[in-house]
C-alpha cells in the first residue's frame, strides 16, 4: 500500500489494448492508429497485449490478458463493452481515448468503472505520457523528452500545443496528462499523484474549471507544499446574479476569487504558456527570494529602464545597494558608472566589473534577487560575461536571472547560460515577470503555511444567540437582515458598532436623538432596500430636534415615492461617529461558486463601487492572514501616518477581520455581508452601518463543509496522563510541526524506523516531510502526541520545549468508505499506553468522518504491533500481495 492508488494508471507494468481486431488494425479509425503507432514507437518496457471485444471465450480464457491498465480506443458504441471486459479481467485502471462522447454514455462508463473498482481516465481524453517509462498512451503528439516537469491539462488542444512548443524549446516532462471534461480521474487526483511522484520536481497546470472546491484546494495545497506549482487558468467569469444585493458582491468577480484561492494555496498564476515554463524554470532553481527587492545590473541604460518600469508595474522594488556596498563596488568600476538605483556599469563594462557587481549584490541584504542585462557592443565580450555569471551562480544565495539582448552575437552566451540552468530571457520585461512569479511564490508559500482554527483566541462570541437571530429571520421567510438585526449579529461576535435605535414616528425620533446626543444620523430601515443612499434614505449631521422631525418625514415621503412597495420598519437613529481623523474602510463577505465564502477588505464609504478597492482572502483567517489581507488593499497606505493624522489602530482592524472570519466559519447561513463604513483611527474602530444577506444551510454545513479550506480541528486536542503523573497532549498535526517531526524520525531506533517505513531511511525526505505535515483534515488525519520538557537554557533559566513522542495517521482510500492507518511511538516512551491512545483517537476521528472501516499493513515480524492491534479488536489477516505483511482491519 506504499504505492499511490493511481500507480496502475500512470506507472503500469502491463497494458492490454482494446483497439479492434488485432489482425485488422489498418481498418481502425485515425485516432486509434495514431495511438497504436505512438504506443509501439515509445519503447514501453512492460508487457503489451491486444484484445478485441468480439473475441469469444470465457473469462478464464482471458486470464493471461489481465493487466494493470486497459487502453481503449474504439468507436463509441463499443467502448462500454470494452470497459466491462477490462473490469471483469481485473484491470486496475483504464484509459478511454475518445472525442465527442455524449454525457449520458460518459456517466455509464463511470458507473461500470466504479462497480469494478477501476480508475478511469476519460472518456473524451487525449491520454497521458510518461517519458521516463517510454510510455506514450496518448494522441497528443510524439513522446515528450524526459524532464522534471509534470503537466496536467484540461484542454486537449492546448496539451498538443504545449508539447509542440516544448519540443522546440528543449523542455522535458516526467508526466503529461490530458484530462478532458468528462474524466473520472480528475484534476485533484492527478495533482495528488504528481505531488507524490519522485520524478516530478515542478507541476504545471492548465485548467478551465473545477467541480469540487474543497477537493481541489486540498490537493493543490498539498502539492504546493511539496513542490512548486504553476497554474494557468482560462476565462474570466462575471460575478453571479446576486451581485446587486451588496457592495461586496458587486465588486468581486469569480476570477478575483480564483486568484485569492491560488494565492492561499501557495501557487503561482501565469497568463501564457511561455510564462508557465519560465516560472517553472525559475522556481526549480536553487534559491527562492525572501522579498521583492530586485537588483538590476546592466551595461546599457535603456533596457535597464524598461526593466525598472516593469518592476514598478509588478509591485516589485528596484533594490538600492546600501552605502557601504556602493562605496566598495564603485572602487572597482569606471568613473562614469552609476549606482543610484540601477547598477549601470557603462557600455564598456568588463567581465570583471560584472563579477564585482554580482559579489556586491550577493552580500547586500536589501537585494533579494538579481537581474543581469547585457547589451552587445562593439568589441564586447558577451561570452565572457556569461561565463562570469555561470561561475558565480554557486556563490549566490539568491536567485539570478539574465537577459542577453539581441540574437546572433549573443547566441553562444545564451547557450552557455541555459546549459548552466540559469534562467535567461530575450527581453527585460519577461525577466522581471519571471522574478515577480518567484517572489509571489515565496509570499504565497507563507500563506499556505497558515492553518487557522475556526475561532480565534479573542473573547468567546455568542454563537448560539447569533444562530437564534438568523433562524428567526429565516422563519419569517426573509433573507435580508435589517440594519438593527445586522448590528445585533455583529455585536454577538464583539464587533464594535455604533449605538442604534429604531424610531417608528417623528416623535420617537426626536426623543431618541436627544438621548443619544447631537449630531445624529438617520437611515431608512427596510428589508427591501439594499442601498439606502440611492433612495434618499440617509441623512447625516442632523443637529436639532426640529431637523430630526423634518428629515424623518421627508425621508419617508421620498422613499415611498421611489419604492412605493417597499416595507418600511421605520428610521434608525444613531450618533455621528466622533472620529474626526478617521478613515473609512469596508469589510465584507461574498459567496462564490464554487469556492464558497470569501472575505473582502478595502476602502469604504458611499463611493465603494467606483473606487473598487478590494483585497480578498478565503476563510478561516488568523492574525498573519488578516495583516496580509490589509496590506494588499490600496487603502493600506492611508492607514499609516497620513496628511498630519496619526496611524490608525491596525490591531483593531485585524480583530474585526478575525471576528468576521469566526462568523463565516460558525454561521454557514451567511451569504453576503457589508460592514460599510467602518470608521478607524488611532483609538480604535467602529462599524457605522451593516447589511447582511442569509439563506438556509445544509445539514453538513455545521462541520465546515461550506468552506473551501477546512479549519484546523482544534476541538480534537486532548491532554492525557502518563505513568508517573506526567501529561502529554494529543492534537492534529500542523505545518509548523515539520522540524519536530523530522527530529522525532531521527530519534527513532533503526528497528522502529523499519517497522514504520519498511525501509532504512534515517530521516524524512523534504517531499515526504511536507506531505506529512500539511494535510487536508477532511480526507486524512495525523495526530501527534506532544510532550513538554523543561530544560535549562543558556541564561540559566528553565525553558519549555515541545517534542513529538508519537504519531498516528490515516488516509481515506479512494472508495471514500475505508481508510489506511499507520502508527509509530518513540522508543523512549513505549510501555506508557501511548500507542493504544493514539490508535483509539485516530479511529474516533475516522468514525466522526463517517468512514466504515480502518485498516493497515503491519510487518509480519513485528509481534508487538500485532499484539496491540489484536488487543484493540482488530482482525489480523494474511496479505496476498506480500507475505511479509499482515493486514489488520476493524469496523468503525
Amino acid at each position: 500500500m506504499d504505492h499511490h492508488f493511481l500507480t496502475p494508471l500512470f506507472a503500469p507494468k502491463s497494458i492490454v489494448v482494446f483497439a479492434g481486431h488485432p489482425d485488422h488494425l489498418e481498418e481502425a479509425p485515425a485516432l486509434t492508429r495514431t495511438m497504436l503507432a505512438e504506443l509501439r514507437a515509445g519503447g514501453f518496457g512492460g508487457s503489451l497485449n491486444f484484445l478485441d471485444v468480439d473475441m469469444t471465450g470465457t473469462l478464464s480464457d482471458l486470464a493471461h490478458s489481465r493487466a494493470d491498465l486497459a487502453v481503449i480506443a474504439l468507436p463509441h458504441e463499443r467502448i462500454a463493452a470494452a470497459v466491462e471486459i477490462a473490469g471483469r479481467i481485473r484491470c486496475r485502471a483504464a484509459l478511454v481515448l475518445s472525442t465527442g462522447l455524449p454525457s449520458s454514455q460518459c456517466r455509464e462508463l463511470h458507473d461500470i468503472a466504479r462497480r469494478h473498482g477501476m480508475h478511469l481516465l476519460g472518456p473524451n481524453s487525449l491520454g497521458f505520457q510518461r517519458p521516463l517509462l517510454k510510455l506514450n498512451a496518448s494522441v497528443a503528439g510524439r513522446l515528450a523528452a524526459p524532464g522534471p516537469l509534470g503537466l496536467v491539462c484540461q484542454s486537449g488542444a492546448l496539451t498538443a500545443s504545449i508539447l509542440d512548443w516544448a519540443a522546440r524549446n528543449a523542455v522535458g516532462f516526467s508526466t503529461v496528462v490530458s484530462l478532458g471534461a468528462n474524466t473520472a480521474v480528475d484534476l485533484p487526483q492527478v495533482l495528488d499523484f504528481l505531488a507524490n511522484d519522485a520524478a516530478t520536481q515542478s507541476i504545471l497546470v492548465y485548467m478551465e474549471g473545477i467541480h469540487d472546491a474543497r477537493r481541489f484546494m486540498s490537493a493543490l495545497r498539498a502539492a504546493a507544499f511539496a513542490k512548486p506549482v504553476v497554474v494557468m487558468k482560462a476565462g474570466r467569469q462575471p460575478a453571479g446574479s446576486t451581485a446587486a444585493l451588496t457592495h461586496s458582491a458587486a465588486i468581486v468577480g469569480s476570477d478575483d476569487v480564483f486568484e485569492a484561492a491560488l494565492r492561499r494555496a501557495g501557487v503561482v498564476r501565469v497568463r501564457s504558456f511561455t510564462q508557465l515554463f519560465s516560472a517553472a524554470k525559475c522556481l526549480a532553481s536553487r534559491y527562492k527570494p525572501v522579498g521583492k527587492g530586485l537588483a538590476i545590473i546592466t551595461n546599457g541604460g535603456g533596457p535597464a529602464v524598461l526593466a525598472a518600469d516593469r518592476a514598478n508595474e509588478m509591485g516589485l522594488d528596484v533594490a538600492h545597494l546600501v552605502d557601504t556596498s556602493r562605496t566598495e563596488l564603485a572602487a572597482n568600476l569606471a568613473p562614469h558608472a552609476t549606482l543610484d538605483s540601477i547598477i549601470d556599469l557603462g557600455e564598456e563594462a568588463t567581465p570583471a566589473q560584472f563579477k564585482a557587481a554580482l559579489q556586491a549584490c550577493a552580500k547586500d541584504r536589501s537585494v533579494h534577487g538579481v537581474l543581469v542585462i547585457y547589451s552587445p557592443k562593439l568589441d564586447s565580450d558577451p561570452d565572457g560575461v556569461a561565463q562570469v555569471v555561470c561561475d558565480h551562480i554557486h556563490h549566490m544565495a539568491k536567485p539570478v536571472l539574465t537577459c542577453w539582448m539581441g540574437d546572433e552575437r549573443v547566441r553562444d552566451a545564451r547557450i552557455k547560460l541555459n546549459s548552466a540552468l540559469i534562467p535567461t530571457f530575450r527581453t527585460p520585461e519577461a525577466a522581471v515577470d519571471a522574478f515577480a512569479n518567484v517572489a509571489n511564490f515565496y509570499q504565497n508559500q507563507q500563506l499556505l503555511q497558515q492553518t487557522p482554527p475556526p475561532l480565534s483566541q479573542l473573547a468567546t462570541p455568542d454563537t448560539e444567540g447569533a444562530r437564534l437571530l438568523i433562524e428567526s429571520v429565516l422563519a419569517e421567510r426573509r433573507k435580508v437582515l435589517t440594519e438593527m438585526e445586522s448590528k445585533a449579529l455583529l455585536a454577538a461576535y464583539h464587533i464594535p458598532v455604533t449605538r442604534t435605535m429604531l424610531a417608528r414616528t417623528a416623535g420617537e425620533a426626536m426623543l431618541i436623538a436627544s438621548q443619544l446626543g447631537y449630531p445624529v444620523a438617520l437611515k431608512i430601515d427596510s428589508p427591501d432596500i439594499s442601498h439606502k443612499s440611492d433612495v434618499q434614505g440617509v441623512a447625516l449631521n442632523v443637529s436639532t430636534a426640529a431637523q430630526v422631525r423634518d428629515v424623518f418625514n421627508d425621508m419617508l415621503a421620498a422613499v415611498r415615492r421611489v419604492q412605493p412597495k417597499a416595507r418600511i420598519n421605520g428610521v434608525t437613529i444613531q450618533p455621528m461617529a466622533a472620529k474626526r481623523r478617521g478613515r473609512e474602510i469596508f469589510i465584507g463577505l461574498t459567496t462564490d461558486d464554487p469556492f464558497g465564502p470569501v472575505i473582502t477588505f478595502g476602502a469604504g464609504g458611499t463611493m465603494i463601487e467606483l473606487i473598487a478597492d478590494r483585497a480578498m482572502e478565503l476563510p478561516p483567517l488568523n492574525q498573519f492572514l488578516a495583516r496580509r489581507l490589509i496590506e494588499r488593499a490600496r487603502i493600506a497606505t492611508m492607514l499609516g501616518e497620513w496628511r498630519g493624522s496619526p496611524a490608525v489602530d491596525l490591531e483593531a482592524v485585524e480583530q474585526i477581520l478575525l471576528r468576521v472570519s469566526e462568523m463565516v466559519c460558525e454561521l454557514p447561513q451567511l451569504r453576503e455581508m457589508d460592514i460599510n463604513p467602518i470608521i478607524v483611527d488611532e483609538s480604535g474602530a467602529v462599524a457605522v452601518d451593516a447589511r447582511i444577506v442569509i439563506d438556509h444551510a445544509g445539514p453538513t454545513a455545521r462541520d465546515y463543509q461550506h468552506l473551501a479550506i477546512l479549519p484546523y480541528p482544534s476541538r480534537y486536542e486532548r491532554e492525557w496522563p502518563m505513568k508517573g503523573g506526567d501529561l502529554y497532549t494529543i492534537r492534529p498535526i500542523r505545518p509548523d510541526d515539520a522540524d519536530m517531526l523530522q527530529a522525532f524520525t531521527r530519534s527513532l531506533s533503526e528497528e522502529s524506523r523499519y517497522f514504520r517505513f519498511a525501509s532504512a531511511m534515517h530521516e524524512l525526505p523534504a517531499r515526504m516531510l511536507a506531505r506529512y505535515t500539511l494535510i487536508d483534515y477532511d480526507r486524512e488525519m495525523a495526530l501527534v502526541a506532544v510532550h513538554t520538557d523543561r530544560v535549562l537554557g543558556e541564561d540559566g533559566e528553565f525553558v519549555e520545549t515541545e517534542k513529538i513522542i508519537g504519531v498516528s495517521r490515516y488516509i481515506t482510500n479512494p472508495d471514500q468508505t475505508t481508510c489506511e492507518f499507520s502508527l509509530v511511538v518513540s522508543d523512549d516512551y513505549k510501555g506508557q499506553g501511548l500507542g493504544s491512545r493514539l490508535m483509539l483517537s485516530i479511529a474516533d476521528f475516522a468514525r466522526d468522518k463517517g468512514l466504515a472501516h480502518i485498516e493497515g499493513l503491519v510487518l509480519a515480524n513485528n509481534p508487538n504491533m500485532l499484539r496491540l492491534m489484536r488487543g484493540l479488536g482488530y482482525a489480523v489477516r494474511s496479505f496476498p500481495e506480500d507475505p511479509d505483511f499482515k493486514l489488520v482491519v476493524k469496523a468503525l
